[in-house]
């Protein structure tokens, strides 16, 4: 299902629903797990919505794994990321605005494997995150753990600044 992400923009859609979401920052040999998101073509930490009788961090070790192949263990937390001019638009008529929690994780085992929701999966160089292509919202996630180790928590308020 398509999607588009609005940021700050007066011309997106009314939010009609909250979603919570896990996104898992894996860092290994110097390289970060993330995918190619199907539903936007953009490049994203590997993640997705808590399901009913799951804890956030199930969620975030099945996301990973049913959209990565690689088997994770959470460890920390990067941070609750709670922006409402964030608003993601789904081609079925819903408008999110999430809340993610970024957990910190180790690779435990599994080698990159596509899934319907990311047609690329890759242990990507730290000095090539720059040249993807991706959301302003995923840039302060990975900029956030690359640079901090204390919890993000709030509005992602420092877009663009947090270096």
């Amino acid at each position: 299902m398509p999607r588009t992400d609005w940021f700050d923009d007066p011309s997106a859609p009314k939010v009609n629903s909250l979603v919570p979401a896990a996104a898992v920052w894996v860092e290994h040999s110097g390289r970060v797990l993330l995918i190619e998101r199907s539903d936007s073509g953009m490049w994203s930490l590997p993640g997705g919505t808590m399901e009913l009788g799951e804890s956030l961090e199930e969620c975030a070790t099945r996301e990973v794994l049913e959209e990565t192949g690689i088997r994770v263990r959470v460890f920390g937390l990067v941070g609750v990321f709670t922006d409402p001019r964030h608003r993601i638009e789904y081609s079925d008529g819903e408008v999110r605005q999430e809340f993610a929690v970024v957990y910190r994780a180790e690779f435990t085992d599994g080698f990159p494997a596509q899934s319907p929701e990311s047609p690329r999966v890759e242990w990507v160089p730290l000095e090539h995150l720059d040249d993807l292509k991706m959301d302003s919202s995923q840039r302060v996630r990975l900029q956030w753990a690359r640079h901090h180790l204390e919890p993000y928590v709030g509005q992602e308020q420092l877009r663009g600044s947090i270096r």
